[in-house]
This record gives C-alpha cells, sequence and structure tokens, in this order.
C-alpha cells in the first residue's frame, strides 16, 4: 500500500451513486474487492448476538458475538467511502452492546453513537479517511468482559487503486478467553472476571474455538499459489507473536498500516491491532498457524491448519508431511473426544468411547515418548505395550500421570531409569480416557479406568511443587 501523506489525502470528497449494502463474511473468508475508482456510500448491517457455541471439544461458551460467530464479521470498504452502520441487538439478548472502530476518526470510536439495548436498533455515519487493517470491538462497560466473550472482528479500508491481486486471501483473529472451568474442562463454562483481570487465559484461539482452522475447517491452497492473511488480534490482554511453521512472510504490513517489511518469520500483533501478511506456496503439505508463544499454540489452542495440495519439491524440501507428535492430537482431529464428553454428561459413557477419545489424547500428549504402538525407546522411555508395570496397579498408574515419576523402574524384566513430569494439568476425564486406552491396547487387557477414581486419587495427592491442582 503506498504512502498517502495520511488522513488529510484520504478524503476524496463526496459519495458518488447509489449507496451500496456492504457484503459481509465470516471468518476465514473475506469479501471482495471493492473495485471501484470513486468513493461511495455504503451501508453495513451489524446484528449483535450472544450464542452458546463450542470452543473446544465437549467445552461450551456463551459468546457475546457480531453476526453470530467469533470473530465479527468482516467489513471492507475503500478508502475516501462514507460507512452508514446500522447496529442491530437482538431481542433475545441479556446485555445491551455498542460498537467502537477503530477505522473512525472520532471520539469512542462510534462508541458514544451505538449504545444499544436489547430489541433495538442504533446507527451512526463515518468517513473512511486512513487505508488500513483495523479492529473493531465492544466498548460497552465493563469493556474488558465484552471482548473477552468475543465482540471484535475486522474492517479493511483498501486504498483507492486495491491491492494487488493474490490467489487466496483468509481471515484468521486471535483472542484470550477466560473460563471458571481449566482448560478442556467439560460443560457449559462461564467467564470469570478475575482470571481475566489477571491476565491469565484459559484459552488462547484463532477465530473462536480450537477447532476453527483444524482438520476438514483447515484453510486451503495450492503449490504456487500466493496466500494474503488478515490477522486481528482482539485481545482483551495478550500480543500474538504470529507465526507459520514452514513459511517465511514474503510481505508483512506492521500494525496493519500502509508500510511493510520483508522476509519476516514472526510478527507481533497488539491486542486490539492487526497485521496483513503475504507469502507464496512453494511445497506441499500441512503449514500450521501458531502464536509463537508457544505454550499457547499447545496447551491453550492457538493453532491453525493451512492444507497445501500440488507436486512435491524434493530440491527445496525433502521432509515428511505431518508429524503426527509435533502436532499433538489437532494432526488428524476427530470428534471422538466430544462424543465421549457428551455422553459422560449423560451418564451413558461407555468403555469404548473411552478408547476412542483416549487414543486421540494419547496422540497428543503421551505418544512422543512412549511411541504411538506403546513399545516405549529402548533403555529410555519404558513401554506401555504388555506392561507388567502399568498393569500391575490401576491406583499406582493414576497418581503416576498426575504426579509424575522420577528415578528407576523395572517393566518387564528391564530397567528403565528417566522422568516422567506430571500430568495434572489434565482433566479428571482425559487422564481416565488416555488410561483406558492403555489399558487396552497392544496386549493390555484391563478394566476402565473413571473420572471419579482419578479425583479421587487427585484430591488425596498432594502436588508436587509447580503443578496444576
Amino acid at each position: 500500500m503506498p504512502d498517502t501523506g495520511g488522513s488529510a489525502k484520504g478524503d476524496f470528497g463526496s459519495p458518488r451513486g447509489d449507496p451500496i449494502e456492504a457484503v459481509l463474511t465470516q471468518a476465514p473468508e473475506l469479501p471482495p474487492p471493492t473495485k471501484r475508482d470513486y468513493p461511495a456510500k455504503v451501508v453495513v448491517h451489524l446484528e449483535v448476538k450472544e450464542v452458546v457455541l463450542p470452543i473446544a471439544d465437549g467445552v461450551d461458551y456463551t459468546f457475546w458475538t457480531f453476526g453470530g460467530q467469533v470473530p465479527g464479521k468482516f467489513i471492507r470498504v475503500r478508502q475516501g467511502d462514507t460507512v452508514e452502520l446500522h447496529l442491530q441487538n437482538h431481542p433475545d439478548n441479556k446485555m445491551p452492546h455498542n460498537i467502537d472502530l477503530h477505522a473512525v476518526t472520532g471520539p469512542g470510536g462510534g462508541a458514544t453513537s451505538t449504545f444499544t439495548a436489547p430489541g433495538h436498533e442504533s446507527q451512526f455515519t463515518f468517513k473512511a479517511l486512513n487505508q488500513g487493517l483495523f479492529v473493531y470491538h465492544c466498548a460497552t462497560a465493563p469493556v474488558g468482559m465484552h471482548i473477552a466473550n468475543g465482540m471484535y472482528g475486522l474492517i479493511f479500508v483498501e486504498p483507492p487503486e486495491g491491492l494487488p491481486p493474490v490467489d487466496h486471501e483468509y481471515y484468521v483473529m486471535q483472542g484470550d478467553f477466560y473460563t471458571v472451568g481449566k482448560y478442556r474442562a467439560k460443560g457449559l463454562q462461564p467467564f470469570d472476571m478475575q482470571k481475566a483481570i489477571e491476565e491469565n487465559a484459559t484459552y488462547v484461539v484463532f477465530n473462536g474455538s480450537e477447532d476453527s482452522l483444524v482438520g476438514e475447517k483447515a484453510l486451503k491452497a495450492k503449490v504456487g499459489e500466493t496466500i494474503r492473511l488478515f490477522i486481528g488480534n482482539g485481545g482483551p490482554n495478550l500480543v500474538s507473536s504470529f507465526h507459520v511453521i514452514g513459511e517465511i512472510f514474503d510481505r508483512v504490513y506492521q500494525e496493519g498500516g500502509t508500510r511493510y517489511q520483508e522476509n519476516v518469520q514472526t510478527t507481533l500483533v497488539p491486542a486490539g491491532g492487526s497485521a496483513i501478511v503475504e507469502y507464496k506456496i512453494e511445497v506441499p503439505g500441512t503449514y500450521i498457524l501458531v502464536d509463537h508463544s508457544i505454550f499457547r499454540a499447545f496447551n491453550k489452542g492457538a493453532l491453525g491448519m493451512m492444507k497445501v495440495e500440488g507436486e512435491e519439491r524434493k530440491d527445496i524440501y525433502s521432509g515428511k508431511e505431518v508429524d503426527s507428535d509435533y502436532l499433538a492430537d489437532k494432526a488428524a482431529p476427530s470428534q471422538a473426544v466430544a462424543k465421549a464428553a457428551e455422553k459422560m454428561k449423560e451418564g451413558e459413557l461407555t468403555g469404548d468411547l473411552q478408547i476412542a477419545a483416549g487414543k486421540t489424547l494419547f496422540q497428543g500428549t503421551c505418544s512422543t515418548c512412549h511411541q504411538a504402538n506403546g513399545e516405549g525407546i529402548e533403555g529410555v522411555f519404558p513401554p506401555l505395550a504388555k506392561s507388567d508395570f502399568l498393569m500391575a496397579d490401576k491406583g499406582r498408574s493414576i497418581e503416576i500421570v498426575l504426579n509424575g515419576l522420577e528415578g528407576s523402574v523395572v517393566v518387564n524384566g528391564k530397567p528403565y531409569h528417566s522422568v516422567m513430569p506430571p500430568m495434572s494439568q489434565l482433566n479428571d476425564d482425559e487422564i481416565a480416557n488416555i488410561l483406558t486406552y492403555v489399558r487396552n491396547s497392544w496386549g493390555n487387557q484391563g478394566e476402565v479406568v473413571s473420572p471419579a477414581e482419578v479425583q479421587a486419587v487427585r484430591e488425596k495427592t498432594a502436588r508436587p511443587p509447580g503443578a496444576a491442582k
């Protein structure tokens, strides 16, 4: 995008022609480019909806949204356009809401003009003077709570000449969420104000949920195509270190502005800020989108995928396509975990359902050391397959997963001396499902492990220093 010299050069006069109804899209899709050479009056209708949606497998959350999903609908206009914005608050909602668009020149960004009670509509008009990619969000008190519940989105003010064409444009927005239950605790999880104040996020996710950009929902591309990602960060608290594993950004428009940097590995996206990144795909495979504050990616949910088809380029890269240990349980997402959670809630959880869910969880939690076939690594990590040590004492196996184990053990007549860290960050049902899978796989035959058994062991044994409760 060229240097326009600031907002003074963004006023191209009065709108011309008939008013245009804005095309709005849900993430990860974008509206088409405006392809106009004149300023217009653009009418935008946004409806606020308070909806219950999954944030993770088996975990629901009451989101407050602009348009029914998180993030809010993408708005695309041209620099110099006059935007007439209508904000409707659905009559079934419980709370008043408004909108603050960072693209607005004027006090409050529109917030003071759009305070809207349930069942009502507000409107105001602004001229889009500055080109760039801007966040919008709710600014009704308590502002942090409204944003933390998912009330944010992006508005792109195109330069007058538009952007150079690319093969794919995608909309990805990060947000941090704060629930009373810990990460992946099942059921409907309420908002935790104290965690939000302390900036102790339970989830950090793209596009409102852990699975928004994985499996069948992954972004798609082909070798040789050019990609433009419009990246936003709704916050409300955390700065994003946005990175695509296996790619280098050819261009990054930092903070969504008009200047760009080239050959960038990771770009910071501030809370309430944005970035535009562009790159060309040379090699097929699965590319992983992460917040490179890396525990957020693998332990809080900030992980997405772009799946690229096409001919291999062994001269550029000779590695395997997907490393399932590295990608954890997102390498091959399944509905087994969600189904087990649903049946547990209904009191109909079976051993077969636990085994299916446990297999998925094992792949993302245990398989790096113990291997996907349960054989372990000779002399280093003991086998779980046909393990006399594992099968001898169910209660001990629960304690080891919760509290970890350090020192020598003898498994199937062979000594092993290594360290297993405590995995008490896992929920009771997750540990139960993993152990049920392990105790009924690779030649093992044992009874199921119930969440209640895990809970009992958790309550009676002290956690090691630094371990989760």
